[in-house]
């Protein structure tokens, strides 16, 4: 199907028109097809599948991945590791960062503009304008493509949970892994870690191996595992050991001494080990030297990502860094503390500046606690084109209770990281590290125009 280069959908914020892709007014449509953003329920999604004639059930090898944090990072390296293996894998993921096209990946390639828009079209026929919510829809479009194009296995992230997520009406997964859990989504998974624990393992199924991040929680742990012994699941043991360049892993199969991942920060080693402990419950090859290609070549946007191009690179002085990261909770906040950790080891003179936005559904406070001691300076900004973006004056407010003294507001992300500099270079003072964080939104926001 080809694209229609000359329709648009309005003007762009620098008064550009962009040009409307094939899929747009499709997702729209279907956007508008339940009241609430999120309903979880199987029976919605289970009514549409049937109705396309079970796609679900037609194919490859599925690794199903849940947990808080960490869940895209370890589909990534699992990724990197099959490809480089030479197998054709498929991907699911959620949210996109700047294209919806991100969430579904074929064989290896990203899904074009035409063939969405008519898996789409194809998907929506086939609900007859019934209730279903935007993520019901879209998995189901990605099972309907999954189940048509050739690939050796398929990895699965569940978008919410586990219990009741979209994604989980695949029967027989291959192998299931849990990576951190931590507190998010609240008001639908429960207020205590032993309920977020129990609504992530509600994707074990009887007799199908699960792989455990090793929870810091005793009680998710707990729970994990009580869950794994009620439904007869076998938790496959497997262990990471840091070493001074890199890490051991240790499991039932293999015994591997590999170097750092390509993605920063001590908690991608861990992440790294989920990935490869899953791999030996694949029925594929995966031999130990295209794990450690993958573990070179892996790629996951924003998630302590340096930014080496665009117009907010432009702004540097010589010698200053530019870095962005989608965390948003308090597992993401003591994982970026612990890179803050390993940046002041070996730069005691380069300081961690900082520009924040978070949406009003997430907890400021659990985020910025860690980070506290490590933060110089801090500019809190809306994250453009969301309403529900926390105030650039309650975030600020936040860093400060947190003790991260010199905050305030900027009105944009470029009046932030100006005044960041201007304050440096007015003082006298050296290059600076900048990492811009809080959400995933807004670090879509920042690669539409720096990726």
């Amino acid at each position: 199907m080809t694209t229609d280069a000359t329709a648009t959908d309005g003007a762009a914020a620098d008064g550009t028109v962009k040009p409307l892709k094939p899929a747009d007014p499709v997702l729209d449509r279907l956007k508008a097809l339940h009241p609430k953003v999120i309903d979880l329920s199987l029976d919605r999604v289970k009514r549409l599948l049937a109705a396309l004639g079970n796609p679900e059930r037609k194919l490859p090898p599925v690794v199903h991945v849940a947990g808080t944090n960490g869940k895209g990072s370890t589909i990534a390296f699992l990724r990197a590791m099959l490809e480089a293996a030479g197998h054709r894998v498929h991907v699911y993921t959620s949210p996109h960062l700047v294209r919806f096209n991100e969430r579904i990946r074929l064989a290896g390639r990203l899904i074009d503009d035409g063939a969405l828009a008519a898996l789409l079209e194809e998907v929506e026929q086939a609900n007859d304008g019934n209730p279903i919510t935007f993520f019901e829809v879209t998995t189901a479009a990605a099972f309907l493509a999954f189940s048509r194009v050739p690939a050796d296995v398929v990895l699965l992230e569940t978008g919410l949970g586990g219990r009741l997520d979209a994604t989980n009406v695949v029967d027989r997964p291959a192998v299931t892994a849990i990576t951190r859990l931590s507190y998010d989504h609240q008001q639908f998974l429960g207020e205590t870690l032993l309920e977020i624990a129990n609504e992530k393992a509600g994707i074990f199924r009887r007799g199908v191996p699960a792989v455990l991040f090793p929870q810091p929680a005793a009680e998710a742990q707990g729970m994990l595992e009580k869950r794994a012994r009620l439904k007869k699941v076998p938790i496959y043991p497997w262990s990471v050991t840091p070493t001074g360049d890199g890490f051991r892993f240790e499991s039932g199969k293999r015994r591997l001494d590999l170097p750092r991942p390509a993605l920063p920060g001590p908690h991608q080693i861990v992440n790294a080990g989920v990935a490869i402990a899953c791999l030996d419950h694949l029925p594929l090859a995966v031999d130990d030297e295209a794990v450690r290609r993958g573990l070179a070549t892996v790629e996951w946007p924003a998630r302590l990502q340096r930014l080496v191009r665009g117009p907010l690179v432009g702004m540097l002085p010589p010698g200053w860094e530019l870095w962005l990261d989608g965390g948003h909770n308090d597992s993401a906040g003591e994982a970026l503390a612990l890179q803050a950790i390993e940046w002041h080891a070996e730069d005691q003179d380069r300081p961690l500046l900082m520009i924040y936005g978070m949406l009003e559904t997430k907890d400021p406070y659990g985020f910025l606690a860690p980070l506290g001691a490590f933060v110089t300076a801090l500019r809190s900004v809306g994250i453009p084109g969301e309403p529900s973006s926390l105030p650039p004056e309650e975030t600020t407010e936040a860093a400060r209770i947190c003790s991260i003294v010199d905050s305030a507001p900027a009105d944009s992300v470029e009046a932030a990281l100006a005044d960041l500099i201007g304050a440096r270079t007015a003082a006298g003072k050296g290059p600076a590290r900048v990492l811009i964080c809080g959400s995933l939104y807004l670090a879509g926001v920042i690669l539409a125009g720096n990726g």
